[in-house]
């Protein structure tokens, strides 16, 4: 115990020295550049900061703390001149969020220098002398892999432009190069963060791909070297155990704008970017390799690689193995005649080849199940199937529906046009055989059926597939459920058994070596029945589909879709990976990465190494361990069982409360998160619609309670469901239970991570608000009884205690955006009243300037 207090205590010292200490010194720099038009914004920017503070401790409204202040230190109070100030304070303000986030990565090795070894070497150096344990380290490689895949959440704010200076400023910083940074900074400053306009999908995509290009290319690659390196060194053979997927242009479901010529120039756009890194580090090569002997394979691969990455109109072609080929070629010649000189250099190039073949990344296919049934109904109308089904088939059972199936390969001939969803998915399910053919079968293999509710959903599709250009002998796709809502993850595992029941899906997973991918939803299922419910309703759903996918001897694999902030799956995820148990498959771990998460966790070459081996590490130790799960245990699944549905009553009467909604809309900046220009996506389904909570994004709800600072997803009802458990006389059992299990746990970290990025006291005025002050109250009470339920449970006297590093680059972070807030709430309550126009729009923009920032600081808000 001494021990670990003295590591959490010298990380703490390291991030105060390291990161707070040097951003205070940046920051300083960064103040005095003369960069807009009120020469002195640097200079009133500490001085706004300070007097939002003093104004939050005496509980002033934000109107109260900027009139106040414009006041005393500024010569004008017009309301042109204090907007046009205020946005000069939020400019500076997102410059500081992005070099707190340099600083904080430049110090990410020193921060993390102690953190737990390679599970997989530390495991099989246990197995040297022991063949049973050897034997199950053997079976664990050669089943285990790493699926992480770029989804792209309208949370990822900045450009590339802006990406590539925070590359740039990490690097310096390293080195503490002063006249560098400062330069870096003055860039920065007149660098724009965001689009005038919103961008297309494609622009997303191509975003998002700079991760692709400048992190995950290598960092993915390093790590497989090490992988390959320890395997090699105990005479086993390499395998490949990362994987990467990506979302944009291919989620349909998450964004209506994606359309099949999206999906196209995506998958040409992931693979011409992936051979120009390809050709970037073969220039490298070829540098050093002037040898006699391989000038004709180097001439060869040269142009491959060359057309491939810079020719629009070269004919696409699967040539992976002839690259590898030829590489190899080269590598042996080295070998043979030139003492293995750079031959590692050619190993690394055909890694990298062998990883992400001709398409960088996996593109999958989603769409929600209600598009898909009126595609299927669309084409029953037609012939030759049209005589296949009765006309009342949309009444049937779903036993009657299933059994009418027929599965015939046919070649469709439509009467009439269909809308543009139905149009958009038959052409797309023909586009993804020449994906295929272009880049390879692994660029483009799943298709995920959102809101699958009943084993027709995935049928019912496998025929669109046959009647539109497949066959069953050449059906190259893996059907991808996604269960999310409380109900849907209640009823999951009874719809997989009849799907591996069914015998042409039985005979189609046979063709794809038994393996099932299965994708559970975080963010709905938070904002369907809150965090606790969420979490143990996935749980639940996992040990089910488990034992249904064990008892068809199909190799399982969960999808989780996990947001950043832990009310939508996110926080220290790895944690929960090894901490499953044997009734959980885990051989495959596979999780979406998405918003700021992307940038927070796998935003440099270090955190991204550090993030997918803590993952690895996570599945390899509760892989060997395989211990059985303590919640299944029945006294501890009674006590989850009993907390999970008080947490759910605590959390659907608040949905209920009839002021709910409108909190939300008048006090965050829910209803203009849609003007937003940083995605292609609607804030809402049915977005021609008046506002319904069913309709709202998971990702506008989390989003607009980060802004209020208040979190609510992130824990509502879990301190009511302690302090139920409290009045009943099982505290003891609760605080047992919390030690044994290590999901628990995790579950109980996460919450108060939610909890420390929330701060009443911004929010504190509204307790006098006529209408709303009940309410108010009534979030506020939930929350300190969390947080003194919370506390109790875990025996520490603050919330993130046992993560000091982490508490305090909130309490920075919080402290940098703390006017931001400031500045949104006094925009939104400029705008409950009559304005002119002009001054309407200006408050509005001032309003939705903020978010950006606020969302920005907290790394995994949104």
């Amino acid at each position: 115990m001494m021990q670990k207090q003295r590591a959490k205590g010298q990380r703490e010292s390291v991030f105060n020295n390291e990161v707070v200490s040097r951003f205070e010194l940046y920051n300083s720099l960064f103040l005095t550049l003369p960069f807009y038009k009120i020469k002195d914004t640097g200079t009133l920017l500490p001085l706004f900061i300070k007097y939002c503070e003093d104004g939050i401790n005496d509980h002033k409204t934000p109107a109260e703390i900027i009139d106040s202040f414009f006041k005393k230190y500024t010569q004008t109070t017009a309301t042109k001149d204090v907007i046009d100030l205020l946005f000069r304070f939020i400019q500076y303000i997102e410059r500081q969020v992005v070099l707190f986030d340099a600083v904080e990565d430049a110090s990410f090795n020193k921060l993390n220098a102690d953190d737990e070894e390679n599970a997989l070497l530390s495991y099989l150096k246990k197995g040297v002398d022991n063949n049973p344990l050897s034997d199950k380290i053997e079976k664990l490689i050669e089943d285990f892999s790493l699926r992480l895949v770029l989804t792209a959440h309208p949370t990822q704010f900045y450009p590339g432009s802006v990406l590539s200076i925070i590359t740039d400023l990490t690097t310096a910083i390293k080195t503490n190069e002063i006249s560098n940074i400062h330069l870096l900074l003055q860039q920065l400053g007149k660098t724009p963060f965001f689009n005038k306009k919103s961008p297309t999908p494609v622009d997303e995509a191509l975003s998002l791909a700079w991760y692709l290009e400048n992190v995950f290319y290598f960092a993915a690659a390093n790590i497989q070297s090490g992988i390959d390196k320890t395997l090699n060194e105990y005479s086993l053979e390499p395998k490949k155990i990362v994987e990467l997927g990506f979302w944009p242009g291919g989620d349909r479901d998450g964004n209506p704008n994606v359309h099949t010529d999206s999906t196209i120039q995506v998958s040409k756009m992931l693979r011409q970017i992936l051979f120009r890194c390809y050709y970037r580090d073969f220039r490298n090569l070829k540098r050093r390799i002037t040898f006699r002997g391989v000038e004709d394979s180097i001439a060869i691969v040269h142009d491959i690689l060359y057309q491939n990455a810079f020719d629009p109109n070269i004919e696409l072609k699967n040539i992976c193995a002839d690259v590898i080929r030829h590489l190899n070629d080269i590598k042996n010649t080295l070998n043979q005649d030139h003492d293995g000189l750079f031959a590692d250099l050619v190993s690394d190039l055909i890694r990298k080849v062998e990883l992400y073949g001709c398409h960088f990344a996996s593109l999958d296919i989603r769409q929600d199940s209600r598009v898909l049934r009126d595609v299927h109904a669309y084409c029953r109308q037609s012939k030759p199937i049209i005589s296949l089904f009765p006309e009342d088939y949309n009444d049937l059972t779903e036993d009657e529906k299933i059994k009418t199936l027929s599965f015939k390969s046919a070649r469709v001939i439509y009467s009439e046009k269909g809308d543009a969803l139905t149009e958009d998915t038959l052409l797309t399910i023909a586009e993804i055989r020449q994906i295929q053919e272009n880049n390879g079968e692994l660029a483009c293999h799943r298709f995920i059926i959102s809101n699958c509710q009943q084993a027709s959903d995935i049928l019912q599709l496998m025929e669109l597939f046959l009647w539109n250009g497949w066959r069953e002998d050449n059906l190259s796709i893996d059907f991808v459920p996604l269960f999310e809502t409380v109900h849907d993850l209640a009823g999951a595992a009874e719809i997989m058994e009849t799907l591996y029941s069914h015998p042409f899906y039985k005979s189609h997973l046979k063709n794809r070596g038994n393996k099932q991918d299965i994708m559970l939803g975080f963010s709905d299922s938070t904002k369907d029945g809150g965090y606790l419910m969420a979490n143990w309703s996935i749980f639940n759903a996992k040990v089910s589909l488990t034992a249904t996918a064990n008892k068809h001897n199909i190799q399982l694999a969960f999808f989780d879709g996990r947001g950043g902030p832990p009310s939508r799956g996110g926080g220290k995820t790895h944690r929960f990976y090894a901490s499953m148990g044997k009734e959980i498959a885990n051989k495959n771990i596979q999780l979406t990465v998405q918003g700021q998460t992307i940038s927070s966790q796998y935003g440099s070459i270090d955190s991204a190494e550090f993030n997918i081996e803590q993952l690895i590490n996570a599945g390899i130790s509760a892989g060997i361990r395989e211990k059985h799960n303590i919640l299944l245990d029945p006294v501890n699944k009674h006590l989850l069982d009993e907390m999970a549905d008080d947490s759910f009553e605590a959390f659907v009467a608040l949905r209920k409360h009839p002021l709910f909604l409108s909190y939300l809309e008048k006090f965050s900046p829910l209803t203009l998160l849609s003007k937003i220009t940083i995605s292609s996506r609607p804030v809402k389904r049915n977005s021609g619609e008046a506002l319904k909570l069913e309709d709202l994004r998971a990702i506008s709800f989390v989003t607009a309670w980060s802004q209020l600072k208040q979190n609510i997803p992130g824990f509502y009802g879990v301190g009511t469901a302690l302090k139920n458990q409290e009045k009943q006389g099982n505290w003891d059992k609760v605080v047992e239970t919390y030690n044994e299990s290590g999901y628990f746990k995790t579950i109980v970290e996460n919450c108060m991570m939610s909890m420390s990025k929330s701060d009443f006291a911004i929010t504190a005025h509204f307790a006098n608000d006529k209408q709303y002050g009940e309410f108010w109250k009534v979030l506020f009470e939930e929350f300190e009884l969390s947080k003194e339920m919370l506390l109790k449970l875990s025996g520490q006297e603050a919330l993130m205690e046992n993560y000091p590093a982490e508490k305090r680059s909130i309490a920075v972070r919080e402290k940098i955006v703390l006017p931001l807030v400031l500045i949104q709430h006094y925009a939104l309550e400029k705008l409950q009243g009559e304005l002119p126009d002009q001054q309407q729009q200006s408050y509005e923009k001032l309003a939705i300037r903020t978010v950006y920032g606020i969302v920005n600081a907290g790394r995994n808000l949104a």
